[in-house]
């Protein structure tokens, strides 16, 4: 696995299309979609303050990292996430996800709602 360490990225699409990849220690600052259509990917100890960051992703996992609230409809049409140990402060956050896993994850902006396919 590749590792990302202790970076600040910015820009649309940072980490476009990644592959077996670590992300460590690391803020997404701006610029959407930085991590869209990645595969196999470990995040952790990691901040997202933009919008769409892990959107046709597959195999992912995240902890002890925060969604910031502009890092809205963060998790769309991914599938096979595990979170834990986080924070999501944004807002409509999963959409057409699939097999999502949360554990110890604090979400102080969720609002009630449909809950379809977990």
């Amino acid at each position: 696995m590749k590792l990302v360490k202790q970076q600040m990225l910015t820009g649309e699409r940072a980490l476009f299309n990644s592959k077996d990849l670590e992300v460590s220690y690391s803020t997404f600052a701006d610029g959407e979609s930085p991590l869209k259509e990645s595969q196999n990917i470990k995040i952790d100890h990691t901040m997202f303050k933009w919008k769409y960051p892990l959107w046709y992703c597959k195999n992912i996992v995240v902890e002890n990292s925060t969604l910031f609230e502009m890092a809205r409809s963060g998790i769309w049409y991914t599938e096979n996430i595990t979170i834990s140990d986080s924070i999501i402060e944004a807002p409509k956050t999963f959409r057409r996800a699939k097999k999502i896993r949360l554990d110890n994850v604090t979400m102080p902006n969720a609002v009630k709602g449909r809950v379809m396919e977990l």
